[in-house]
């Protein structure tokens, strides 16, 4: 099991920011990367179509014999990941808004989050904000758009500046000093969100401390591989995968999935 490879699943291809974190943490990790991007964004499904969604998801890499699997949507995490957890035996690391650290070193006592419907509505999200955000402006934004001009490779477009604008208007008029990415898509976005944000604000998002999880989970089951040889990365995507190829820099073989 240790020479196993890791599963990750996304919506889409945001979940790449948490595979490219995990890679720098765990070099001799094999890993198997599944974009569902035929049904992005899942932000906008029902709890019941995402539950299915990650049981597909989740049987795709079992069946490839994956000893882990990576949730790298906060979506699924949110709505999916305790079911997962009941019905399979394999760990899961599911992904969170970083809220806490963001609610504990905030200055200006204001924070904003950036995120999909489907993890702003969330039981599991907002049991985490009310424990972390007393006394604290949570300003709360929908990302509505931002994964579809994403997944058709328009990350820096004029269409994605004139949404940002708008949806960062109420965060700055607040005066907030962190945000908050509640979608694994959202860390391909900090370059343009750091020219629109006034200098003092922080940008977080849960990239390390997902790979940091998952080292340690991996540590604690005695699965870490410590075969040094070259890992094997695959993906799988049921999308355009030109898309997918072009966010990995063309480093790996991505593959289509009619999935």
């Amino acid at each position: 099991m240790k020479e196993s490879p890791i599963g990750i699943f996304d919506s889409g291809i945001g979940g790449t920011s948490i595979f490219k974190e995990i890679r720098t943490l765990l070099p001799y990790e094999h890993s198997i990367y599944l974009a569902d991007s035929a049904n992005a964004p899942y932000g906008i499904k029902s709890r019941e179509a995402i539950i299915a969604l990650s049981v597909k998801n989740t049987e795709f890499l079992l069946e490839r014999d994956c000893k882990l699997i990576v949730v790298a949507c906060n979506t699924a995490t949110t709505n999916a990941i305790k079911t997962l957890r009941e019905r399979y035996d394999v760990p899961f690391i599911g992904i969170e808004p970083a809220i806490k650290p963001a609610a504990l070193n905030t200055a200006t006592k204001a924070v904003g989050i950036l995120a999909t419907k489907g993890t702003l509505s969330s039981e599991l999200f907002h049991q985490t904000t009310d424990l972390y955000s007393k006394d604290i402006a949570v300003i709360e934004q929908e990302g509505q758009g931002i994964v579809e001009l994403i997944e058709a490779g328009e990350t820096n477009s004029s269409a994605m500046e004139a949404l940002l604008k708008e949806y960062l208007k109420p965060m700055i008029a607040a005066n907030i000093d962190y945000l908050v990415l509640g979608c694994t898509h959202y860390p391909y976005l900090i370059p343009m969100l750091s020219q629109m944000l006034p200098s003092h604000v922080k940008i977080i998002d849960s990239g390390q401390a997902v790979a940091k999880q998952t080292k340690a989970v991996l540590e604690q089951r005695q699965l870490l591989n410590i075969n040094n040889e070259t890992p094997k990365q695959l993906f799988y995507s049921n999308g355009n995968v030109k898309v997918l190829d072009a966010i990995l820099e063309h480093r790996y073989a991505v593959n289509y999935l009619n999935f």
